[in-house]
């Protein structure tokens, strides 16, 4: 019995400072977390239904709004089981290519805007896109595309800058 109440009060969550002793040797066996059975291991308590209650349902939530992609996963994963004809392909390796491709679209577009607000204008063209890529050097080795009305990339060719007079 002595070994119980060191254990009691060794969990206890106040010192045992703040309790008398005759409190100390009344005090049952019951560490919190603790319940009957195998250390609170018990028999699992069955769910009770009442006939004629109908649970409301869970509401329904695209894979797209539970992983906060704006891409749509399930599309993806329809998309890439038809490329791979037939092969397995998991859920979340459709969570994945979905995500990537929305942090390219974000990275592109925080871009194209920056390049719209020093051209002073509020709309993103295809030119402010492709200047975008263009401007970024990871970007412009990793998309090597042409980009429809986007123009001509500008460069400062060697033979058409001055060059520096040395004193």
């Amino acid at each position: 019995k002595a070994t119980v109440s060191v254990l009691y009060w060794a969990t206890c969550p106040y010192p045992m400072s703040a309790v008398g002793e005759a409190e100390q040797q009344e005090a049952p066996f019951n560490p919190p977390g603790i319940g009957k059975g195998k250390l609170g291991a018990g028999k699992a308590k069955k769910a009770v239904r009442t006939p004629g209650v109908v649970r409301p349902r869970a509401k329904m939530m695209s894979q797209s709004k539970r992983a906060n992609i704006h891409f749509p996963v399930g599309r993806v994963h329809r998309l890439l089981k038809e490329a791979l004809h037939g092969k397995w392909v998991a859920a979340t390796g459709a969570v994945y290519v979905a995500a990537i491709m929305d942090y390219l679209c974000a990275e592109i577009m925080e871009l194209a805007i920056n390049t719209a607000r020093k051209a002073n204008q509020k709309r993103i063209t295809p030119r402010h896109l492709m200047l975008a890529i263009s401007s970024d050097q990871e970007l412009n080795e990793f998309i090597k595309a042409t980009i429809a009305s986007g123009g001509v990339v500008p460069t400062k060719k060697a033979h058409t800058v001055r060059p520096v007079k040395k004193k």
